[in-house]
């Protein structure tokens, strides 16, 4: 189980350059989501003349179904610039991998509580580690995806674009560039490395209160 936080609105906002199509996805809504700041976040950007459409599902970290889905959007999808993903880190993975050339963004930070998460068949992995590093490495979450969790780019010891540690898996940091650039966003690794607020669930809790 987890706990989804809304990102500022301003990054959120940010985000949204061009035309978007939005995701949400209340799999894991029973612990929480937040349903009406991101109904009204989203309300503004429809307005604006932002959004290409809307898409509301539940446990995109479902491949099979959520390519079912999506399918129905297309269209919409094919008009946006961008994907902005209100979901746990999982769904924007699950949905930056099946959307290939398409920027997908993630609109939440992701934070721990014991028991039950999604029903992906662990392709892909979230350590609900606070605020996200997506939207800087093309949906491909530096933390899992790097043996060594590094999140300033690829160490020295991978070879042939396989890594170091595990030489049956492929460099978590080749994979990012890959992706970014695929989707044309090489300069995003011109971003320094930020200091990350790595809140705890209790501190998040207690600011909701």
């Amino acid at each position: 189980m987890l706990i989804t936080e809304l990102k500022a609105r301003e990054t959120i906002l940010s985000l949204a350059e061009g035309k978007v199509f939005i995701v949400n996805c209340h799999g894991c809504k029973e612990v929480h989501f937040p349903e009406q700041e991101a109904k009204a976040l989203q309300k503004e950007m429809q307005e604006a003349g932002k959004v290409t459409g809307i898409f509301t599902t539940d446990y995109i970290c479902n491949p099979e179904n959520m390519k079912l889905r999506l399918d129905l959007h297309k269209a919409e999808i094919d008009a946006a610039d961008a994907v902005l993903v209100f979901s746990c880190g999982v769904g924007v993975q699950t949905l930056s991998e099946y959307l290939g050339n398409k920027k997908v963004y993630a609109c939440c930070d992701t934070y721990p509580l014991p028991g039950f998460q999604g029903v992906t068949p662990l392709e892909y992995d979230c350590k609900q580690c606070g605020e996200c590093y997506l939207n800087l490495t093309g949906g491909i979450c530096p933390i899992t995806a790097c043996s060594k969790s590094l999140v300033n780019g690829q160490c020295g010891g991978s070879k042939n674009g396989m890594c170091e540690v595990d030489p049956s898996m492929e460099c978590g940091w080749e994979r990012i560039y890959k992706r970014l650039k695929m989707v044309g966003r090489l300069d995003a690794l011109k971003c320094p490395v930020q200091i990350r607020n790595y809140a705890t669930d209790d501190e998040v809790k207690k600011g909701q209160e």
